[in-house]
């Protein structure tokens, strides 16, 4: 009785008792610990692998003359060429070939275009073979007059003997004269003849249209089969083969008002700003101011020179033009370089350094330094307007370094 009572003790079930753990829970248990653990190690090696230094920075400012003079009078104008051609031939010819392209830079002389030759080589042809016609006919001229001049000094012989008549002896003497006339005039036909052929030669080269001066093709105006000619005879036909602008002769024409014509002067310093390049201040100066005034715009036309050259002007570029005030005082005096914050340079292996930041590292320059301006320096040379510098760089900071630009305050 009592070992069964024990049997059914064991056979009953605990409704209360925690149920034992599955094999998928205790796993997702293992990966969840797994995670954690691969985001600290992971978060380790990341603090452990950066080691750029935060720093803080200031530009390199220019210093010069840029802010020594005022604007007197703000206009706008244009750019314009003061050498620019349409290119066409000297004759109306049929195009043969084109050889220039919109863009394409040309040197003075340089073929731009041929028209078709056939006429013009049949004209020098005929030319040349009467030039050989007529040194023929000086020739054979030649021949006659060799022998009557032999004739007559024969009969001149023997008409002083009395054995041939004075009629016979003039006679050979006014044929050896008309001899001599009628070589002279072969030699003159031959000159024409030479003169002749000499126009058919111009005649031949002007089929091939050539470059006036060196520039740059803005304009492609014909194309090959089609009829050129340097008079507009209207319909079809071309007058012209392209269109070139010398680039070093690049202007700006400003119309400036009547009542403030007479704050500007020639040689005045300029300060002009292309519509396409708002940022790019380009230094000019007053060529000349145009004497005659518009009527209907009350304005004057005044010439400013560009002291840069750049590919990137072109004409007809809108431009606005700042009069400035002459300069004042003595441009030695003025000051030079650029301008950095004092607490930028600092003193490494006994010379005045400064870091400069490119491309997340630093890099050690040496700088001549200047007077002290405010709170900032004068750098002579050693730095570039709109670089940055590290300002109190650390003393653990050296060349090559890479950091990290702090978050302005």
């Amino acid at each position: 009785m009592n070992a069964s009572a024990e049997l059914l003790k064991e056979l009953r079930i605990e409704r209360n008792a925690p149920p034992p753990p599955s094999a998928s829970s205790a796993k997702w248990w293992v990966l969840a610990a797994l995670a954690v653990a691969g985001v600290a190690v992971i978060g380790w090696v990341m603090s452990r692998g950066d080691r750029s230094i935060e720093v803080r920075t200031a530009p390199v400012i220019a210093i010069g003359n840029t802010a020594a003079s005022a604007s007197v009078l703000d206009a706008s104008g244009y750019v314009v060429a003061r050498r620019m051609a349409t290119v066409s031939a000297k004759v109306t010819g049929r195009v043969l070939e084109v050889l220039i392209e919109e863009g394409m830079r040309v040197e003075e002389g340089q073929v731009m275009a041929r028209l078709d030759p056939v006429d013009a080589d049949a004209q020098f042809a005929l030319a040349d073979a009467q030039l050989s016609a007529a040194r023929s006919q000086v020739a054979s001229i030649q021949a006659q007059l060799t022998q009557a001049e032999a004739e007559a000094v024969r009969l001149t012989e023997l008409v002083q003997r009395g054995l041939v008549s004075r009629s016979q002896h003039d006679a050979a003497v006014a044929q050896r004269d008309a001899l001599r006339a009628q070589r002279v005039t072969a030699q003159r036909n031959v000159q024409v003849a030479a003169d002749s052929l000499e126009i058919a030669r111009n005649g031949v080269d002007n089929t091939i249209v050539r470059a006036p001066f060196a520039g740059v093709v803005i304009a492609k105006a014909a194309q090959p089969g089609e009829i050129v000619s340097p008079l507009a005879t209207g319909g079809y036909t071309r007058t012209g083969i392209g269109t070139i602008v010398d680039m070093d002769s690049l202007e700006v024409e400003v119309d400036v008002g009547e009542s403030y014509i007479g704050r500007v002067q020639p040689g005045m310093p300029v300060e002009a700003v292309l519509n396409a390049y708002p940022d790019w201040k380009i230094p000019a100066e007053v060529i000349a101011i145009i004497p005659a005034a518009d009527r209907g715009k009350a304005t004057v036309k005044v010439r400013v020179a560009l002291r840069e050259k750049d590919a990137r002007i072109v004409p007809d570029m809108g431009v606005r033009v700042s009069f400035l005030e002459a300069e004042r005082g003595d441009e030695a005096e003025q000051p030079r370089g650029v301008r950095v914050p004092q607490n930028a340079i600092v003193s490494r292996d006994g010379a005045n350094r400064v870091f400069v930041v490119q491309d997340g590292k630093v890099a050690l320059r040496g700088v001549e330094t200047g007077v002290a301006l405010g709170d900032g320096r004068q750098v002579l040379s050693g730095l570039a307007a709109g670089q940055s510098v590290v300002l109190d760089p650390p003393a653990e900071l050296k060349d090559g370094d890479a950091v990290r630009v702090a978050a302005p305050r």
